[in-house]
């Protein structure tokens, strides 16, 4: 069998892979023959070895091509037999960004693949995609105040779904003010900086940057909301890297942007998997106590920070 998933929407396309991957690994746990090529990072000889290896437990394999169009030795070998594929009881993925141009393989791939096109999302499709993902945390939101994320978002899901975890994380009473406050608030480069020093445990700049964010007025609540969604991001990284999951499977599983993984991915090394649950787990405390009044903002803060 042989599937094609392309188009500009790349985060439900990626979103599909997944599902297809899950579906894959409920059926074979072992995951022996799940398999992926960069054709435009990987040797080809080495593609073409692993393609000629029999599964040793006679189990399906699941292969996954990325980059296809960029390498014509590759195409070429492919389409040549491109029936024992049809035929074959193993299962082909090809996943392009974008509209690839049209070539022997593009014609290949929508004659006999079964296709499915991603593009953008726009009016009501977009409006459904957004109440569902706000149902997933079982949080729901208003029409005024979706209308105001897809003013200031637009229809890039990779950055509305980092958002709605952003918004579900500070409450789960979606107004307009908490959008002002997280969403119309792009993240500048001084926040990636108080993260950063944070995550690399240089408490001395976190404390200062943290007083700079304070001076000039950034809400506490809202400082509190990008720690906790940054150390969330990389406690689930972290746990996928030590389950051995390969770095080019953490987007779909996390749902994050590729960007932010790869970020994250190298984050994740300053820490054990224990320590980066301690510090969500203070974060946690921290946050909730300054909600419940029981400590100042700023106070809880620069403990917070005293303590990671």
């Amino acid at each position: 069998m042989i599937i094609f998933l392309y188009g500009e929407d790349t985060y439900r396309s990626k979103q599909k892979l997944n599902e297809i991957i899950e579906s894959y690994q409920n059926k074979y746990p072992k995951g022996l023959n799940l398999k992926f090529f960069n054709l435009k990072e990987k040797n080809f000889q080495e593609i073409k070895d692993d393609l000629g290896t029999a599964s040793i437990f006679g189990d399906k394999k699941l292969l996954i091509f990325r980059e296809s169009f960029s390498n014509k030795e590759f195409q070429e070998s492919f389409l040549k037999g491109a029936k024992f594929y049809l035929d074959s009881k193993d299962i082909c993925v090809f996943l392009e960004e974008g509209s690839p141009k049209k070539d022997k393989l593009l014609n290949f791939l929508k004659k006999n693949a079964k296709s499915q096109e991603f593009q953008p999302l726009v009016g009501q499709q977009l409006r459904s995609w957004v109440k569902a993902e706000f149902k997933k945390y079982e949080c729901q939101i208003g029409e005024r105040e979706m209308e105001k994320m897809i003013n200031f978002i637009g229809n890039d899901l990779w950055q509305f779904s980092n958002e709605i975890r952003k918004l579900v994380s500070f409450s789960q009473e979606i107004s307009e003010e908490s959008i002002n406050l997280l969403v119309n608030s792009k993240i500048e480069s001084d926040i990636f900086k108080t993260i950063d020093a944070i995550a690399m445990r240089d408490r001395k700049l976190a404390l200062s940057l943290i007083k700079g964010h304070l001076a000039k007025g950034d809400n506490p609540l809202y400082l509190f909301s990008m720690i906790n969604f940054q150390f969330r991001n990389l406690l689930m990284i972290k746990d996928l890297i030590e389950r051995g999951k390969p770095f080019s499977l953490i987007p779909q599983i996390t749902q994050l942007h590729p960007f932010v993984v790869k970020k994250g991915y190298f984050l994740a090394g300053k820490f054990t998997l224990p320590e980066l649950k301690k510090i969500y787990q203070r974060i946690f405390q921290a946050d909730f106590d300054i909600k419940k009044g029981k400590i100042k903002p700023e106070l809880g803060l620069d403990l917070l920070i005293a303590s990671l």
